[in-house]
């Protein structure tokens, strides 16, 4: 299984629009971040973990040729808003392209891209096959076992999502014993770090370690990156080995 980090930024992304900071002025192209998000390869299947608002150019730049679903964490904007571009996957493959998530989300789509679920639809909208979750019970996607984590946002509950020994959780802040169980064995293991200071619905820097550690993966990399956590090849000093900040366009091999 391969995983691409398509995106590693926060809703705003990095560089933040008219900010002087030295995060966003940075060369670095580590310290360039578009919305979170992740493609998931294996035996020829592509699927991605939501479709921010850079998801038409992610597709383009990691030159994606074929789509055959999309796992939903949740329904704010810098996570679906740019769901309306798979119209050119369901052109090139002549099929719908099944979205997972709650009915929460599911509904969230309804009203954000209503002309998609309109009883007379325009010709050339998006074709959304909404396949519904409860957050609790795995499923079968492409002979795949993909197990559900739910986690809060604050007071949101969000999903993450495990294949195998890789687990993929974005905008927590709050985890259940639950969960953590369901974690248990994970080898790698992706979580958001925001910044440093304390926020309400976001981990920070020390929680994420925190929780890192407490799981024990074999490596975690930590992704929903604000500019305000500091410049990449700085931060990366501070994390023990088995934790790493991603970057976008990272990939593993797992």
């Amino acid at each position: 299984m391969k995983i691409t980090f398509l995106g590693t930024g926060t809703s705003q992304g990095v560089p933040v629009i008219a900010c002087d900071c030295v995060v966003c002025q940075s060369a670095d192209t580590r310290d360039k971040r578009l919305r979170s998000s992740i493609l998931i390869e294996f035996e020829g299947n592509n699927l991605v973990v939501d479709t921010g608002p850079d998801f038409r150019y992610q597709m383009l730049r990691e030159e994606v040729k074929h789509l055959d679903a999309i796992l939903m964490t949740h329904s704010h904007k810098d996570h679906i808003a740019g769901l309306d571009d798979v119209r050119a996957f369901n052109y090139q493959q002549k099929s719908s392209i099944p979205i997972f998530g709650t009915q929460a989300l599911h509904e969230a789509l309804k009203r954000e891209f209503y002309y998609a679920f309109s009883d007379f639809k325009y010709p050339g909208v998006p074709q959304l096959e909404l396949r519904e979750i409860d957050g609790t019970q795995s499923f079968r996607l492409c002979d795949k076992e993909v197990v559900p984590l739910e986690v809060m946002h604050f007071r949101m509950p969000v999903l993450g999502y495990r294949l195998d020994n890789f687990a993929y959780i974005t905008d927590a802040k709050t985890i259940s014993e639950e969960t953590v169980l369901k974690l248990q064995g994970v080898e790698y293991l992706v979580i958001n770090a925001l910044q440093k200071e304390p926020h309400i619905s976001h981990f920070t820097l020390a929680e994420a370690v925190a929780f890192a550690e407490l799981i024990g993966a074999k490596m975690t990399y930590l992704t929903h990156i604000s500019h305000r956590l500091g410049l990449h090849a700085e931060v990366s000093k501070e994390l023990p080995p088995t934790i790493q900040l991603a970057y976008d366009r990272l990939t593993l091999n797992i």
